[in-house]
């Protein structure tokens, strides 16, 4: 069972009543298991002990992070409902009130907290240094201050970085070998999230030593993408680069919609947005990186401290291509990228 489960001074029967969340396919709530991890007892018939894994995450397109999650605990033995009990605190895009709600994970007491993204993993980070926390998909996890380095953290954190910042200039070298071209890239920047800082100085430096421009535009809302999108000048640009960032990835569609219009390319960094319609990807899977940060939730609920277990980099970096986008925009792509296409959407 999934459960989003708000941490007021409700009584308890209110907030099974209330509660609602993210069910990741096949699976499905039971109230009475639910009440009986509340209370702190293993549900009816269960193996004990039953432990409390809190996941703090973005939602929207991060679901698939929690279903390898799910999928690679319950592999190694961890069945839901048996040994452990998930509540998901989803915020569904919204970056405001994250320390707030962080709070309220931590003073639940869970087993550990598992963090998707960078600000959600700072936020349970500054809510405890005693209870484990596992993150995945943070981008640059020494740079954004989580831990101190790869090989250990020096504190109750370990996971999986996404490594959005070393792979933000080969995502430019993969989108310029798909259309060489290329001269004037937009970056549309999230001005309040790090790791957008991060990713985007190195892919300024990639394309510098390329001799691409970049159109630098710092946004901290919605509503401001559009009027940099509707300010900018058609023509003005030959390819959009997704710089990385739960904010814009809220309003990736945005981003998609505009290089469908002027027919250039959109690269971004995970497939999820290429079958939406960006023309390609190169990175890791968000399932993939779910699946391998539940191998540390594992050990840690095996009992291994978190500064005792290395922070881990992808297993594997997928390139991902839309084929009907190339095609709605007149690009013929190279035969040596197709070859080395992991997907492909149509």
């Amino acid at each position: 069972m999934a459960l989003k489960m708000p941490l007021g001074s409700e009584r308890l029967e209110e907030r099974i009543v209330r509660a609602s969340g993210y069910f990741p396919p096949g699976l499905k709530p039971v109230v009475l298991a639910c009440l009986a991890f509340l209370a702190g007892a293993a549900p009816a018939g269960a193996q004990s002990p039953v432990y409390r894994v809190a996941v703090f995450t973005p939602g929207l397109t991060f679901g698939p992070v929690l279903e390898g999650l799910h999928e690679r605990l319950a592999r190694v033995g961890y069945q839901e409902g048996r040994h452990v009990a998930f509540v998901v605190e989803d915020m569904k895009g919204e970056t405001l009130g994250l320390a707030l709600r962080a709070a309220r994970i931590a003073a639940a007491k869970p087993d550990v907290v598992f963090a998707v993204t960078t600000p959600h993993a700072a936020a349970a980070k500054q809510a405890t240094s005693t209870v484990p926390n596992v993150f995945a998909w943070v981008g640059d996890p020494v740079g954004s201050g989580l831990i101190a380095g790869y090989s250990a953290s020096q504190n109750n954190l370990t996971g999986v970085s996404s490594e959005s910042v070393p792979l933000s200039g080969k995502r430019l070298e993969v989108l310029m070998e798909a259309a060489p071209g290329i001269k004037r890239v937009l970056a549309v920047v999230a001005a309040r999230e790090v790791i957008a800082q991060g990713c985007f100085q190195a892919l300024e430096e990639a394309a510098r030593s390329r001799g691409i421009q970049v159109l630098r535009r710092d946004v901290t809302s919605k509503e401001e993408i559009e009027r940099v999108l509707r300010e900018t000048p058609k023509g003005a640009m030959d390819a959009i680069a997704h710089i990385p960032s739960t904010f814009l990835e809220a309003h990736i569609g945005l981003l998609i919609q505009r290089a469908k219009e002027e027919r250039i390319p959109l690269g971004v960094h995970e497939d999820t947005f290429v079958e939406q319609g960006a023309l390609l990807s190169y990175g890791p899977e968000f399932r993939a990186i779910g699946a391998q940060a539940a191998k540390l939730v594992a050990k840690i609920l095996q009992g291994t401290k978190p500064s005792d277990l290395p922070i881990q980099t992808p297993e594997r970096l997928h390139l991902a291509i839309n084929l009907t986008t190339a095609r709605a925009i007149g690009l013929k792509l190279p035969r040596s990228l197709s070859e080395r296409a992991d997907r492909f959407f149509e």
